[in-house]
């Protein structure tokens, strides 16, 4: 679904509705057809500039919800290591 757009004249007569849609869904606003603004709710924009829950509890939320016998966290990584005894080359 595409971002909801409107003038700057119509941000301005309908700022309060606006407000209230931007609870769910980012408002662009435009100036003779060019974006200028985008209105968004506080929590995404906590989101986007990296104000959440931090690591440590999202890794417990994530042990919580996920069953961590079933995932196969060590065959992901089978193929990524140089198992070689020369290794791989470097060049200086």
């Amino acid at each position: 679904m595409a971002m909801k757009r409107v003038s700057v004249a119509e941000a301005k007569n309908t700022l309060p509705a606006l407000l209230h849609e931007a609870e769910t869904d980012p408002v662009e606003i435009v100036r003779r057809g060019k974006p200028v603004a985008v209105i968004l709710s506080r929590a995404r924009y906590d989101q986007l500039r990296g104000k959440n829950e931090g690591v440590w509890a999202a890794l417990t939320r994530f042990r919580a919800t996920h069953e961590l016998t079933q995932l196969d966290a060590a065959g992901a990584f089978e193929d990524v290591r140089d198992e070689s005894v020369e290794g791989r080359p470097v060049r200086w």
